[in-house]
Parts: structure tokens; sequence; C-alpha cells
């Protein structure tokens, strides 16, 4: 059996290592790599069939070097589901190719990036803010496995008036789930902005301990979790994780 059929196409892989020539897992490497265009559109799926009669090339900067593993930043919207509960479309959806943001440097799209992606910071649907995911197993691992030792910065909008000491039972000295908190960093950013700063927070958390010192929350927004924040990331929009940053 061979990879032709009877309309005269063959598989883009076998197509382009006869070309080159190289082996055809070389050619299936330049192909996922983002590297071959078929009559001037870019193809990455190397199963893709071809005829003889179109055009393959092969970019000059095209290197047989391994895809690295990304990670991505996403400013979620509010009504997206971040990991939590079910409401909402799942925020991965919003990761495209339009939705790369312009402004900040980044590599090349793949469709290949949006693979196996684990999402590693879940947060509420009704929040919006700095979402993670990632495909590198070192990410992965510190933001999972160590989430207890990696604070998150939280921008929290509130209504009422707060009780008295409200603001240091906030850092430290209430309960959630009948068990007591660990101390937290929260300070006023003004009048109605509370500023969190809290490792591995759960669902709700922050939501009852406002309730409990006489305030309502109006909004959360996350924006920063570990040494990375979200910055002008506009909202709705992504990145990848560039080189020299670390959580």
């Amino acid at each position: 059996m061979t990879d032709s059929t009877t309309d005269n196409s063959l598989r883009l892989a076998k197509r382009l290592a006869e070309i080159l020539p190289c082996s055809r897992r070389e050619a299936e490497l330049y192909i996922e790599g983002g590297y071959v265009r078929v009559d001037g559109v870019l193809v990455e799926e190397a199963g893709a069939r071809v005829t003889l009669e179109q055009k393959i090339e092969l970019a000059p900067d095209a290197t047989l070097l391994e895809i690295v593993p990304v990670t991505i930043l996403l400013h979620k919207p509010v009504g997206a589901n971040g990991g939590v509960g079910k409401d909402g479309s799942p925020a991965v959806h919003l990761l495209n190719a339009e939705s790369l943001t312009r402004s900040a440097p980044g590599q090349r799209f793949l469709k290949r990036h949006l693979v196996n992606l684990t999402l590693t910071t879940p947060l509420e649907t009704k929040a919006s803010g700095l979402l993670v995911f990632t495909q590198d197993f070192r990410v992965s691992r510190k933001l999972v496995d160590e989430q207890a030792k990696i604070e998150q910065e939280i921008i929290v909008e509130v209504t009422g008036n707060i009780i008295e000491n409200g603001l240091a039972l906030l850092n430290h000295g209430l309960p959630f789930n009948g068990k007591p908190l660990a101390p937290n960093k929260v300070s006023w950013q003004n009048e109605n902005r509370l500023r969190f700063a809290v490792k591995n927070p759960k669902p709700g958390q922050i939501e009852h301990v406002c309730k409990l010192v006489g305030l309502g929350v109006v909004s959360m927004k996350r924006i920063r979790v570990g040494r990375i924040a979200m910055s002008s990331l506009p909202l709705g929009e992504w990145r990848y994780l560039q080189d020299h940053e670390r959580f």
C-alpha cells in the first residue's frame, strides 16, 4: 500500500522528502515546525494531501531542532471557565492565532502549541485575570506540585463597610471550611479595592473571608502568579512565557 490515492495526491511529508531530499521523519519535523508552505499557504499537518502540481516551499530558516514545549499566559475574562466548576465555556477555547497579543514579543505561533496543555492555575469563572497553561512538565511541576508555595496577587473590588479590626483579620485569624487560614498579605489599594497576596487560595475563599468582615465582593482579578505579572496583557488575549521569565 502506498501514500498515493486515486485522485493523484500523496502525503505532504512524502512529497517534501522527495523534493529536498530528506528522510520522511525530517520532512515531518519541518512541516510540524511551521516551515512548509503549499501554494503559498502554511501547512502544519504532515498528513495533508498534495498533488504533484502544487508548489511546495521550505522556509530559508527551517531547522530540525526540537520544538520546545511552551507556556501560555492568558488574560481570562469573566465568564470563561478557568478550571473551577462547570459554568462557562473553557478558557482554553480562547487560545488561537487571532487572540495571540501583538503587544508583547513572542515566538512563531504553531498549532501544536495548543495541544496537550495543562491548566496549572485554576481561576473561578466569575473572576478575571492571569491564567497559565503549559506543555512544559517543569512549569507544571512547580505550579501544581508546589502550589502551596506560589503566591498569587488578586485585586478584589468590594462594597460595604468593613468591621473594626477587619483588615487585621483578613491578614490572619479567619477560618475557611472549618479550618484556620494561613497568614495572608491584605491591604487597601484604594477605598473600594483590596489587594490580596495569598498562596493557593481555594474557590470561594476570598468571597467568604470578605463576608466575614462585612464586605461584599463585586469583582476579582488575578494580576500575578509567582513572579509573573499579567501587566498590560489585553483582556481575552494571550502571550508566550519568555525564556528569561521564571515563576
